[in-house]
């Protein structure tokens, strides 16, 4: 595989690399990095990544490899921007698709004036609760884990900053939309929210992120494209070893 005029590299990673990586629906976050350490073994160093993304969410996660590891925290403070698809008139405990409707309402008199109209409250610097259902720790243990066993929490508040919300398709129920946000913004609450200002609800049904800071999801690798490319990278130098 050539690496001329294209983003595979001979890469150091135990000096420390950043891997942009397309996160594949369904996989956690912490799935690609596990794919991605097992398939550097038998070198033993850090692999992290910089901004969680939910399972049902796919695109940009930024992934770093030994010493780089120490600038995570700057790299996931940086502002992030989002794709995707909200149902409205209708509401899921989690506020996505992992959980089912619990709620429905009638949008059959919801007009695209008020659509485009009920972006404006959610943009600028707002406060915003995150989902039940979500990775936030509460007493030492994650929301997800005490919703899925029926518990009450008491959802804390957060301020975050939404300097863009955009309408981009309207075919309802399905609403397509981009948000640019600072870290920590959960884009669940924000369509839920989103809802709510329609006197109805919504949920999140597709998500992608597009960006982080600079770093773009059309530069990144898919990561069995990267686990392939580095396990081929391993076999050469075997070979040219052994030779």
């Amino acid at each position: 595989m050539s690496t001329e005029n294209s983003k595979f590299k001979d890469f150091n990673f135990a000096e420390g690399e950043l891997l942009l990586i397309n996160k594949p629906y369904k996989w956690t976050s912490f799935d690609v990095v596990g794919k991605i350490r097992n398939s550097l073994k038998p070198l033993k160093l850090k692999v992290g990544h910089a901004g969680t993304l939910d399972p049902l969410a796919t695109g940009l996660l930024i992934i770093c490899t030994g010493k780089l590891t120490k600038q995570i925290d700057t790299f996931q403070a940086e502002e992030k921007e989002y794709t995707g698809t909200m149902i409205l008139g209708a509401t899921t405990p989690s506020f996505d698709m992992e959980t089912e409707v619990d709620q429905t309402f009638d949008i059959s008199k919801v007009t695209e004036a008020e659509i485009y109209a009920a972006c404006k409250p959610f943009i600028g610097d707002i406060e915003q609760y995150p989902p039940a259902h979500s990775a936030v720790k509460v007493n030492g243990e994650r929301l997800y884990v005490k919703a899925r066993l029926g518990e009450e929490v008491e959802l804390r508040k957060r301020f975050v900053s939404v300097p863009a919300f955009e309408i981009t398709r309207i075919e309802l129920p399905e609403i397509d939309f981009r948000i640019v946000c600072s870290k920590g913004t959960y884009i669940r609450s924000l369509i839920s929210d989103f809802g709510k200002q329609l006197n109805g609800g919504a949920y999140l049904s597709k998500l992608t992120r597009t960006r982080s800071g600079n770093f773009l999801l059309k530069d990144a690798f898919e990561v069995l494209e990267l686990v392939n490319y580095i396990r081929s990278k391993k076999e050469e130098a075997k070979t040219e070893a052994e030779a």
